[in-house]
């Protein structure tokens, strides 16, 4: 691989990558691998009040996010053409900080909606508010978006999804270990009714309120899919027309629901849970008519807390940031606002970043990197003694097809529908949710855009998209510690080298192996192989359960939940590391020790480095619910044992805390 650096070329030393503050070498890499890689670096980025987890990833999108902060003031103090990209980032920035008149205005900007929800007396004036709320991304009861049809991936199909529960997980709701939370979240609900006014506009007690709404949510709860059967395609994909979702959900009207929606035409459609769309069905029939007003008063109330007067941000920190996640401050203004304006205009703030940050020439290694990390893993499946000849042959075609995005996206999308204005912050987050609904709701019943990106190009973060077949690279990652150019390769392989083969192996895990080449729904394994796959998967399953994550409340990982990513995190470094290896036989990477480590020790240092963090006990607690990821000590201390080059490379023997037996270790890609 050619290395491009600035003016620099192979001839210029490159450093080892190793950085020896981030390590802590009281610690034997052979008990404690995490802490020996990752303890000099947290031990000097302690957690502080603002966070309840902070690590390596934290760092770089918080540097990202201070770098948008200087475009943002760029365009600011600068004379823009009204209704311009740069004057409407500048307003909804200009807005979301005059703390002045969002204290003066209080709840203000939602009463026109509470007044609407208060005034609903029949039950199809509330089903005909449903779609009122949803076209203003207010999701009570369920959300509607744009998916593939996964029978036609080449298609965008009308997808229902559930949503509508404020606490996010239906074991919020139902677990006895979560009763104190849950009566955190009553007192949260009770105090932003009183604050919004839609007590007195009702003419009942916030706590009664709160009461009714937490017993339509619990009731939502119970008949929602779990975290894990949600991840199966297959217990997701019911696709229906409008005559059949009569049968399924009568009370919802799903026929006049899409007209309202701007989908008259529309015949088809995936109701992803119906089960659960028949109690929202009964719900809209027979549940008491102000207990339904109240929790559509409490979406409109939860979805804007977080953009109104101190009072409900307050309230909205004290149940999601410190009750939920441990968090002791809240983010200070300007990173919250940023974080709105991000998320409301991501494409036309990435561009700017891109323009200012990112070098091209970063554009073209990772390309290079992309293709060294795909003839590695055919090499792998080539390898793999649990397939046969066949299913091979397929899965090196589907591996050949994936799409790469690098970078940017080659055409931006145009902002100029979307209207900005200096009446209130959270008015303009309403104009930026319809602007996105509209944005999805078009796409709807037409060709797919493999083109389209799913993530903007300042995100730290990486993505494989199954119906798709493409793996995508925003620039936010292409930097140190991912990516670091000044560095001899073997760090880069350990570290942006796995990420691109973690995404590699979504095509090729639990849930990505259910899809072909062309992104659909489609069997395309023999009937060993499959089994073979699932026999080897339970091992990655069973391992994790049996990791304790805290001892006090006892919680033990999730296997199941987190199979899809752990099987990714073991395929990555399987892959990457081929694919070093193949380097260094082309003298594209040193095969010497560099401060005093070989390229298979700086390999393994760089991809422990990346997941270097602290955090607390509840945020712990919440990512083991909630995160189909495994906690950032266990990628490493739980993945490394089954990976055979670690355990030669650090001289690990039998009796060590890394040490896992041969039999045991888990046999994918």
């Amino acid at each position: 691989m050619a290395l491009i650096v600035a003016g620099c070329h192979r001839g210029t030393e490159l450093v080892s990558g190793v950085i020896p503050e981030n390590l802590d070498t009281t610690v034997r890499p052979q008990d404690d691998f995490f802490q020996y890689a990752c303890g000099g670096w947290m031990k000097a980025n302690p957690l502080d009040a603002e966070h309840s987890r902070y690590g390596a990833f934290d760092k770089l999108a918080e540097n990202n996010q201070e770098q948008l902060r200087t475009i943002v003031d760029s365009v600011s103090t600068a004379q823009n053409e009204k209704g311009s990209v740069a004057d409407k980032i500048a307003t909804f920035y200009k807005m979301g900080m005059d703390s002045v008149k969002l204290q003066e205005q209080g709840a203000e900007p939602i009463q026109p909606l509470l007044k609407e929800i208060a005034a609903l007396n029949t039950r199809e004036q509330l089903r005909t508010e449903l779609p009122a709320l949803h076209k203003q991304g207010i999701y009570a009861f369920f959300a509607l978006f744009n998916e593939a049809d996964y029978d036609d991936s080449k298609m965008q199909l009308a997808w229902i999804y559930q949503t509508g529960i404020g606490m996010g997980d239906r074991d919020y709701y139902l677990e006895d270990k979560n009763a104190n939370l849950r009566k955190e979240y009553v007192k949260l609900i009770t105090t932003e009714f009183a604050l919004s006014g839609y007590d007195k506009l009702i003419g009942l007690p916030a706590d009664k309120l709160a009461t009714m709404v937490m017993q339509v949510e619990t009731g939502l709860a119970k008949a929602q899919y779990d975290r894990i059967k949600n991840r199966d395609p297959h217990q997701t994909f019911h696709k229906m027309t409008i005559d059949d979702a009569k049968t399924v959900a009568a009370g919802v009207d799903f026929a006049n629901y899409f007209k309202a929606m701007d989908l008259p035409s529309l015949t088809n459609f995936n109701m992803a849970q119906p089960e659960y769309l028949a109690l929202v069905g009964k719900m809209l029939e027979t549940e008491n008519m102000e207990s339904l007003k109240a929790y559509y008063a409490w979406n409109v109330i939860n979805t804007a807390a977080a953009y109104l007067s101190d009072d409900f941000v307050n309230a909205n920190f004290e149940f999601y940031g410190k009750a939920l996640s441990g968090k002791e401050q809240m983010k200070p203004r300007w990173k919250r606002v940023i974080s709105t304006v991000d998320g409301a205009m991501d494409e036309a703030l990435g561009q700017l970043y891109v323009a200012k940050y990112f070098p091209p020439e970063a554009k073209e290694r990772m390309i290079t990197l992309v293709g060294n990390l795909k003839e590695a893993f055919a090499q792998r499946i080539d390898e793999a003694e649990w397939m046969d000849a066949a299913t091979k042959a397929k899965a090196k075609e589907k591996l050949a097809a994936i799409l790469v995005k690098v970078g940017y996206p080659d055409t931006w999308r145009d902002y100029s529908g979307l209207e900005i204005k200096e009446d209130s912050y959270f008015a303009n987050v309403l104009r930026s949710n319809v602007f996105d609904v509209q944005y999805q709701i078009s796409k709807i019943d037409k060709p797919t855009d493999r083109n389209e990106w799913q993530m903007p190009p300042q995100m730290v973060n990486a993505y494989y998209n199954p119906t798709t077949n493409e793996i995508c690279f925003p620039a936010g990652i292409l930097q140190p510690p991912f990516f670091d150019m000044r560095a001899d390769d073997a760090v880069n392989y350990g570290a942006i080298g796995v990420v691109i083969g973690h995404e590699m192996t979504h095509g090729f895990d639990d849930q990505g192996h259910e899809y072909d080449l062309n992104g659909n729904l489609n069997n395309w394994w023999t009937e060993q192989d499959a089994e073979n796959f699932s026999n080897n998967s339970k091992v990655l399953v069973d391992y994790f359960n049996g990791i304790k994550v805290l001892d006090e409340p006892e919680l033990y990982a999730n296997g199941a939940y987190t199979l899809g990513e752990n099987i990714a995190d073991n395929g990555g470094l399987h892959i990457s590391y081929v694919a070093m290896q193949n380097a260094i036989a082309k003298k594209q990477v040193s095969d010497k020790e560099m401060d005093g480590y070989s390229a298979a020790q700086r390999f393994f240092l760089a991809y422990a480095g990346v997941w270097a963090g602290n955090i607390r006990d509840k945020e712990i607690e919440r990512l083991t619910q909630m995160d189909v990821h495994s906690l950032s000590r266990w990628r490493v201390n739980g993945t490394l044992p089954h990976i055979a080059e670690f355990i030669e490379a650090w001289g690990i023997k039998e009796g060590d805390k890394m040490y896992l037996a041969p039999e045991k270790r888990v046999r994918l890609w």
